[in-house]
């Protein structure tokens, strides 16, 4: 009986002695061949052409910026009140719908504003040796520059995208009008003025002729461009071409009316900012030119003056 024990206790021995030994190798084996195909991978890596490891490896921005970005969209949102998605979709419109700018990447740089401007304004004073009381009230009036910032570079490209639309559409409707005398339909007309000028208003024609060819009628059209636009003298040729459209007015003698009175506006703006020339140099002259010129004139005799007395 004795033996019989000995000999299974020997056998079950050799059996998991066998087993421990084949298990040992099975996983370095399989640890090799892992470095092996991860050494590969990195060969093959290393040998592929630019594009596809650039498909294999997001950007930077894409692994660590754009994540961070949705953790401040969110900070944002909450901190915007509610409904004031549209209000910023409807002031890219008005900016030109700037590059991978959409709300939430706007609503991102408001939190991110406020964050980083806070964090200055509150750690500024104390370097410069201020109390507390200057470091909180810094910190809020610089948070609140930080929040507000997004909104006022928005307003400012919309400014200036405004501007540069209505110095530019007394010129193309004159070219529009002469194309459309000379024998083109309104849409070719409108093509050849896009093609031949340049800024913000052939952007906005070109889309024009985008929505028309999408199926969008010319009306509806029109009236989306001054939405986007809200430059009033737009909105006036944009009235005038739908009403000559529902009416059946020729559109030649509409964009003649039209063209002129852009030329006549035109002519007011500039009278109007060269009658404000002397109310805006008045404090220029008064706070710097002026002392100066009394400096230079009467300094030599009052330094006379004080020498004699």
């Amino acid at each position: 009986m004795a033996d019989s024990v000995m000999l299974a206790g020997g056998l079950t021995a050799i059996f998991l002695s066998l087993v421990v030994l084949f298990s040992t190798i099975g996983v370095l084996t399989g640890e090799r061949a892992q470095v092996n195909r991860s050494l590969e991978a990195v060969r093959a890596m290393q040998t592929a052409p630019d594009a596809m490891r650039r498909e294999a490896q997001p950007p930077f921005s894409e692994r660590v910026v754009a994540p961070l970005l949705r953790r401040f969209t969110g900070a944002g949102r909450a901190l915007t009140p509610g409904g004031k998605e549209s209000t910023l979709r409807h002031r890219l419109e008005a900016a030109g719908s700037p590059a991978r700018w959409d709300p939430e990447r706007v609503l991102a740089f408001k939190a991110l504003g406020l964050l980083v401007f806070g964090v200055l304004g509150f750690f500024l004073p104390l370097v410069l040796g201020g109390s507390s009381l200057t470091a909180v009230g810094l910190m809020i009036a610089l948070g609140l520059v930080g929040y507000f910032a997004p909104d006022l570079w928005l307003y400012q490209l919309a400014y200036n995208r405004r501007e540069s639309i209505q110095r530019a559409l007394p010129d193309a409707l004159d070219l529009l009008t002469i194309s459309v005398e000379a024998g083109q339909g309104f849409d070719a007309a409108l093509a050849q003025v896009a093609r031949n000028t340049e800024g913000p208003l052939a952007e906005e024609f070109f889309r024009v002729l985008q929505e028309m060819q999408i199926g969008l009628g010319r009306a509806e059209a029109f009236r989306a461009l001054s939405e986007r636009t809200n430059v009033p003298d737009l909105r006036n040729f944009v009235t005038a071409m739908v009403q000559a459209d529902v009416f059946g007015i020729p559109i030649a003698n509409v964009l003649r009316v039209q063209a002129r009175e852009m030329r006549i506006k035109r002519t007011q703006r500039a009278e109007e900012q060269a009658q404000k020339v002397p109310v805006k140099i008045l404090f220029p002259l008064i706070f710097c030119i002026l002392p100066s010129l009394f400096t230079v004139v009467i300094g030599p005799a009052a330094i006379k003056i004080i020498d004699k007395f």
